[in-house]
Order: C-alpha cells, then sequence, then structure tokens
C-alpha cells in the first residue's frame, strides 16, 4: 500500500502539473521505483492512495503494463495519512501488509523487513533510516565559528524512513480522514510497545525539493543507483 495523494507543496515546480509521486527520475516516476523494489522481493500487489490528480496516476498504469496487480484507490483530496491509510481496509483483509510513501527511495532488504517483523511479533515495524544530511554544521561559540562538519555523524538521529509493516489490528487506531498516521495511530502503537524499528543505515532519500529530484536524477545517471536492486 503506497500513499499517493498529497499536494506536494514543498516541489511546486512539478507538482503543479501531476501528483508528486509521478515525478520523473531517470525518465520513470518514482512511483515506480518503488513498486519496482518491493517487486524484486516478489510484492506485486499494490493499492495505490491517490487523491490530488489522481486520474494521472490511474492513465499511466492503464497504459502501461508492468506485470503488476494494482488498484488506484481514491482516498480523498484532503485526507491525511492516516485517513488514506484507513480507507483501503476492506482491500487488507486480515493480512499482514507494506506501507510506505510515495516520494522515498531507499535500498532496503524487504524480504529481511518482512522477517524482523515476524520475529518481534508486534503489530507494526517501521524502517528507520539516518536522514542525508543537506548541509554542513557550523558549531558556534559567541560570534565565533568553533568547529565545522561538512557531513556531521548523526547516526544517533534515526528517522521514520517509511516501509513499514502491518497487522490489519492498526486500523483500530485510526479515527477518520483527519486522522494523521504519524501522530497519534503511531503515538499510541508505541505507548503499547508495538512499535517495531528495522535500522536501515544504507540509501534512503526522501524527495521533498527540486534538488531532491535533481539529486536522485544524478544518481540515477551514475553507474549504480544505490536503490536499483533490478536488472
Amino acid at each position: 500500500m503506497i500513499l499517493a495523494g498529497g499536494l506536494g507543496t514543498r516541489i511546486s515546480e512539478e507538482t503543479h502539473l501531476k501528483p508528486k509521486p509521478m515525478i520523473e527520475v531517470g525518465g520513470k516516476p518514482i512511483l515506480w521505483h518503488i513498486m519496482k523494489s518491493y517487486s524484486v522481493y516478489g510484492i506485486n500487489d499494490f493499492i495505490i492512495c491517490s487523491g490530488y490528480l489522481g486520474n494521472i496516476i490511474e492513465d499511466y498504469f492503464n497504459k502501461n503494463n508492468f506485470g503488476w496487480k494494482i488498484n488506484v484507490v481514491d482516498t480523498g483530496l484532503n485526507s491525511m495519512t492516516g485517513g488514506r491509510l484507513k480507507r483501503i481496509q476492506n482491500f487488507v483483509g486480515n493480512e499482514t501488509f507494506c506501507f510506505t510513501y510515495g516520494d522515498t527511495l531507499n535500498d532496503v532488504n524487504i524480504k529481511d523487513l518482512i522477517e524482523f517483523h515476524k520475529k518481534n511479533n508486534t503489530i507494526a515495524t517501521v524502517t528507520s533510516c539516518i536522514p542525508p544530511e543537506k548541509y554542513g554544521v557550523l558549531y558556534l561559540e559567541d560570534n565565533k565559528v568553533v568547529d565545522f562538519k561538512e557531513k556531521p555523524d548523526n547516526e544517533k538521529n534515526w528517522v521514520n524512513g517509511g516501509f513499514f509493516v502491518l497487522e490489519p489490528s492498526v486500523f483500530s487506531f485510526i479515527k477518520d480522514d483527519n486522522t494523521i498516521w504519524e501522530k497519534e495511530p503511531m503515538e499510541k502503537i508505541v505507548e503499547k510497545r508495538q512499535l517495531s524499528a528495522f535500522r536501515h543505515t544504507g540509501f534512503y532519500q526522501p524527495m521533498d525539493t527540486l534538488n531532491d529530484k535533481n539529486h536522485l536524477e544524478k544518481l540515477w545517471n551514475g553507474e549504480n543507483p544505490p536503490w536499483k536492486k533490478w536488472k
């Protein structure tokens, strides 16, 4: 299940024409790259939660056959992340399922992630990642720079990297369309000690801005795009 319904206002240079997950890297939507990453591990059944300009996503997959089973579900223009998740509950049934964002690339081993989830026996697992440093850090005393690090050690700063594995019971924590998944639902799951963290130290890159998109494009045009596990 992939979230693909937001407005993507921070990259409005492109999202005024298309939904954010349809912004292309290497001539293919970032959404396609994410789905290819799952497909490498035999996951070929996708629910795409659309909203803003969702018809563009639907048209793309109607015109292109990648051998995947795809349901593009309109989860509302203004629904929050939890609301979109709640709206696809009937598609999930009683199965464990993967859930991620439609704007983030990662080279996480999905097979290992799912096995980790099952082993820890919690209702939710999140892939925790180390955020990419965009800027050098200045360390100041009074008005003087006393230290500068171009790429500071931020290994303690684990963040939500998406790529969740969830049990259907998580739906009970979501109230309605206005529920933000990362707020009350995740907080309550944490309180119950039912959220496991799969630590991923490899490649992780959200596409929040045009600079991020250009960075991904540059990586794709290099010799070994770090998230590309397919031939």
